[in-house]
């Protein structure tokens, strides 16, 4: 890429990341990527061995059959919410963090589930996200959400406590913006959610993970808390690392609202599953990402 992300301090490495499928309509480039790192195959099934203790469920998790329902071996575990939240670097004046990994202890394998745009409207997901309890961060574009934005609140409203976040209004790449136009579209979508869903998000994902020192600006006067990015992306089968070839704690998973269109005759139920299987082969549990920001 032309400009270096900048590195934010202590253990969060600046992120974006190798190349993921997006799905924004017409407003929305090919690829979304992550700082020119080489995307490495998953590992092979099995080839992790799973926590030998069963964690605690969050509130509401799944029931002890729903997996079954949806194609996995075996149910999903969830991390709880932590006692203390981790330390997150505080960024210069008048900007926001940027976050593309939770620092958490070595040892606990915990992952970060995140789903962008919105253009993607499955009534059979709306059941998944439901009988699984997945604890979803959606990153919606008004562009391709607002067409149903009655989807999203079911998802948010499930008993799973997902959440509703910012993800533009267009879909642009906001390094070709200048900072009112950045602003336009950051604020824009603030302003639209707030009204929709009774709630100004606090977090925000820059479209393809592309962002500046003005997006940062603009994102804090848009009373943004975190700009948050990831680590690892999801493709139609398997994973894509923007470093390695396996999960690391506290890795943001990258998903999107996709058909099978996009998807290559692939649902998003389809695709969700194969996500939450490989999560499992690797042994790691699926913590809710607000609860630790």
């Amino acid at each position: 890429m032309k400009h270096a992300r900048r590195l934010v301090a202590g253990t969060l490495a600046a992120g974006a990341l190798a190349l993921s499928l997006t799905g924004c309509g017409d407003s929305a480039a090919p690829t979304e990527r992550l700082a020119g790192k080489t995307a490495q195959p998953t590992p092979e099934a099995g080839s992790a061995t799973p926590p030998t203790a069963s964690p605690a469920p969050v509130p509401g998790g799944a029931s002890d059959e729903a997996y079954k329902k949806w194609g996995l071996t075996a149910p999903l575990q969830y991390a709880p919410k932590p006692a203390q939240k981790p330390q997150i670097p505080k960024p210069g004046a008048g900007k926001v963090p940027v976050i593309d990994r939770i620092p958490v202890p070595a040892d606990d394998k915990v992952v970060f589930l995140t789903f962008d745009d919105g253009a993607e409207k499955d009534p059979e997901f709306l059941k998944m996200a439901a009988d699984l309890k997945l604890p979803i961060s959606m990153f919606l574009t008004d562009s391709v959400a607002s067409s149903d934005y009655g989807h999203f609140e079911e998802i948010r409203d499930n008993g799973s406590a997902s959440t509703i976040n910012n993800h533009t209004l267009t879909h642009p790449n906001l390094r070709t913006l200048s900072f009112e136009a950045q602003k336009k579209e950051i604020c824009g979508q603030q302003e639209r959610l707030e009204k929709r869903f009774g709630k100004r998000p606090p977090l925000f994902r820059p479209p393809f993970g592309n962002y500046n020192d003005d997006t940062l600006r603009a994102a804090s006067e848009c009373g943004v808390s975190s700009l948050v990015l990831w680590r690892v992306s999801m493709q139609i089968n398997n994973f894509q690392y923007a470093e390695g070839s396996a999960l690391k704690p506290g890795d943001i998973v990258l998903a999107h609202f996709r058909g099978p269109g996009e998807l290559k005759g692939t649902t998003e139920t389809q695709m969700t599953t194969r996500m939450l299987q490989r999560i499992q082969e690797q042994g790691y549990r699926i913590g809710r990402l607000e609860d630790y920001l």
